[in-house]
């Protein structure tokens, strides 16, 4: 059970950066509509269940800082085991980006990963004027800075999610749609894939909540059985908010359902 949560809680923050497909690669100008559809102080828990057993949360938070004297939004989205599964095997998961309200982008992100004994960190920071990425590593190796040619326009999987909400879960969606879209990750270009699936009406603790489903493109053999096993849905109102996520993985099923919320742009429609 323990791994089972570990595989949860580390693939639930990835599904949102999945979710990211939805923008366009990093070598091309990111379309920005003006549209905003969260604020600071927003504000998202999830609950992840193995069938009817808890077994970890996620937190999407949005708060105002400062960096190198410009202001940002700070976005960190953090994933942990909970309940027995933790006993037995402790993970504390945290995602960080600190993105430029105007242009969207990424000035630094922040990777801290405790898993078990394991431990990583790492802090990258986005020269988009030349398109290069500076990285500092920290495990059990050692410390080692390294800096990397990119291409222009390229954003982390935490603001990748975060620009798509602004600028990509629309009306102008057609079925059957798939984009492909690159994130700076772990090291290296990381290519994604989402289709977008149509509108589903999804159940929650507040009532019926009318979503856009997507189906992210996940690679068949390490941990999915196909390529059609994950599914997620976002709100089809304003604040474009994650509802819900299934999946279908080689160890059995699994559900990430939002919680509890504060902070969004605008009341929660519900049926």
């Amino acid at each position: 059970m323990k791994n089972i949560v570990f595989c949860v809680v580390v693939f639930m923050i990835m599904t949102f950066g999945l979710v990211s497909a939805m923008a366009q690669t990093g070598s091309e100008a990111l379309r920005v509509t003006g549209f905003q559809a969260f604020k600071p102080g927003e504000d998202l828990t999830y609950t992840i269940k193995y069938g009817f057993i808890k077994g970890g949360e996620g937190r999407f938070s949005v708060r105002d800082t400062i960096v190198n004297g410009k202001r940002v939004n700070h976005v960190v989205v953090g994933g942990r085991t909970t309940g027995v599964p933790d006993a037995f095997f402790k993970v504390r998961d945290t995602y960080e980006s600190f993105i430029d309200p105007l242009t969207q982008l990424p000035v630094m992100s922040v990777r801290n990963i405790r898993e078990g004994k394991y431990r990583y960190y790492d802090v990258a920071t986005y020269n988009h004027e030349v398109g290069s990425v500076s990285v500092h590593k920290e495990n059990r190796h050692g410390v080692r800075d390294t800096t990397e040619q990119v291409g222009p326009n390229m954003l982390d999987i935490v603001s990748a999610f975060y620009h798509a909400r602004n600028n990509s879960f629309d009306e102008t969606m057609s079925v059957g749609d798939t984009i492909s879209y690159c994130t700076y990750f772990g090291g290296e270009v990381f290519p994604l894939q989402i289709k977008y699936s149509g509108k589903e009406m999804v159940k929650t603790k507040w009532g019926r909540v009318e979503c856009y489903r997507f189906s992210p493109v996940t690679e068949v053999g390490r941990a999915f059985k196909g390529k059609d096993d994950m599914h997620l849905w976002i709100s089809a109102d304003d604040n474009r908010l994650p509802v819900k996520i299934e999946f279908e993985m080689l160890v059995g099923s699994f559900t990430c359902e939002l919680t509890n919320y504060k902070g969004i742009m605008q009341e929660m429609k519900t049926m």
